[in-house]
């Protein structure tokens, strides 16, 4: 249930086949592929069913370069602005980097892709490529390549009650022996992406500056779910 997809070796991310360790183990610019709601975090495995024409191609370029594509939302709610007619939608400026690491065709013209993700990023400006899809100069979040000390800070015991508390309210089951094997880091991001939450909360988990601030945001929004759809909720270990 909560798998780590990559690992850190010393101060390296191990993704695949590939260790990533400084800005220069990165391109400078990165295909990008928005999708509203989508949340990839490092470490965390994306699965994608890419059937667009000009997805289909940039999937191609990156098996066949870096293997590498950059998640990103477009721009939502209040702060969306109506796009003139032709022109491409803005995006949010903090996504996240991952590298394919599973890929299958369907035979009916689909790709079934998982991205594991790498590092986040912030968009700087466009390039323009020639191609149908868009691609971007990114900086690099580096910080996110190592494991970090910061899983400690991690208030485990109020995480999983809030997860617990929000799958009895669904009446959801979890796998609870692969939720205990699990790191705090693992626990939080793979948490946090499978969330059933919206644009707005997912780039917030995406954005927070630490697993403990992360950690933190996704049990105030779990808990503000619960109290707006169930009323009060206990959300201690039972």
């Amino acid at each position: 249930m909560f798998r780590r997809a990559a690992n850190w070796e010393g101060n390296a991310m191990q993704v695949g086949n590939a260790r990533y360790l400084k800005p220069e183990d990165l391109p400078e610019a990165i295909p990008v592929f928005p999708l509203t709601g989508a949340l990839l975090l490092p470490g965390g495995q994306l699965p994608l069913n890419i059937f667009e024409p000009r997805y289909l191609s940039m999937f191609d370029d990156a098996l066949a370069s870096h293997r590498l594509v950059g998640m990103v939302q477009p721009v939502f709610g209040e702060h969306r602005a109506e796009e003139p007619a032709g022109e491409t939608p803005a995006l949010c400026q903090v996504g996240c980097l991952g590298r394919i690491t599973s890929f299958a065709e369907t035979g009916d013209g689909r790709y079934i892709v998982s991205l594991t993700g790498i590092c986040r990023y912030r968009l700087l400006e466009e390039v323009r490529s020639g191609k149908s899809y868009r691609s971007f100069r990114i900086a690099p979040f580096i910080t996110d390549l190592s494991a970090g000390d910061d899983e400690q800070s991690v208030d485990r015991e109020a995480l999983l009650s809030a997860f617990k508390a929000y799958l009895d309210a669904n009446k959801l089951e979890a796998d609870w022996e692969s939720v205990e094997r699990a790191s705090n880091m693992t626990l939080v991001n793979s948490m946090a992406m499978m969330s059933p939450y919206g644009p707005a909360e997912k780039q917030a988990l995406l954005e927070a500056p630490d697993l403990k601030t992360r950690a933190e945001t996704l049990i105030a929004i779990t808990e503000i779910v619960l109290a707006r759809s169930y009323g009060d909720v206990d959300t201690r270990l039972q």
